[in-house]
């Protein structure tokens, strides 16, 4: 009897566990490949709770603070998506957006802008900019992923 127990263990191991898994790890790296966001956020907190999300997500997540030298770092970066905070120190969001649409390797790049302005006027000159969506702080979890799962999906069939 305690020999069939241990075939029953393996038989449901092996019938149910082991080929499921490991065909949901491969999906599982597969999903990931490809999936790296730059982050230009000046609060930490916000910076972390978005790193810690989206790297748990599967993301490979760059963060900086500075607007100043944005640009250079998200042409060098070549990321799937950038997420962006409307005022930041150095330059503003609005300015690294349009530079980076000025350049034709960027002029697809999905954007998602952060702020803590959320008034019609922001929102329509985040739109001129090049913004891709705009989203308003304080966000849930599910409305970050859900925004950048989207835009990274959209800019795959384009």
């Amino acid at each position: 009897m305690g020999n069939s127990g241990a075939n029953l263990r393996r038989n449901k191991g092996d019938s149910v566990s082991a080929p499921a898994r490991p065909e949901a790890v491969r999906r599982e790296e597969e999903l990931r490949m490809g999936r790296h966001v730059v982050l230009i956020e000046d609060e930490p907190n916000i910076t972390e709770a978005i790193r810690f999300l989206l790297t748990r997500d599967g993301w490979d997540v760059d963060a900086h603070a500075e607007g100043s030298a944005a640009v250079e770092l998200i042409r060098q970066a070549g990321p799937d998506l950038v997420i962006l905070d409307l005022m930041l120190p150095g330059k503003s969001g609005l300015e690294i957006v349009r530079e980076l649409r000025a350049h034709p390797d960027m002029q697809a790049l999905p954007v998602l802008m952060l702020t803590a302005r959320g008034q019609l006027r922001d929102r329509e000159m985040a739109e001129k900019a090049g913004v891709t969506r705009f989203m308003t702080k304080p966000f849930s979890n599910a409305e970050v992923l859900t925004a950048v799962r989207d835009l990274h999906a959209q800019a795959g069939q384009g």
